[in-house]
């Protein structure tokens, strides 16, 4: 699989380090229920179609980005930078 890093173009999906689920960066605030801390850290889809994910560029530009694929034909649909997500 190839990922189109925005700054870098496309690479090979190897150097990349897959985070997870975009879903993670929607993180409750720190006063939030019990409840909504369980939900965020173990409730998790599992969608058949289009997705999106998060992959750092371990070993290219060390972007985060975002990534839109379908899970169900393994199309990359695009991908956009993502800021404010530490290294």
């Amino acid at each position: 699989m190839r990922l189109p890093c925005p700054l870098c173009g496309d690479r090979d999906r190897r150097e990349f380090y897959y985070q997870g689920a975009a879903v993670t960066l929607n993180r409750p605030a720190p006063e939030a229920d019990a409840d909504a801390w369980d939900a965020y850290l173990h409730l998790r889809d599992n969608p058949a179609g289009e997705t999106r994910d998060l992959w750092y560029h371990e070993a290219g530009c060390g972007a985060w980005i975002m990534v839109t694929r379908n899970t169900l034909t393994h199309e990359v649909l695009g991908a956009e930078l993502i800021e404010g997500v530490p290294a």
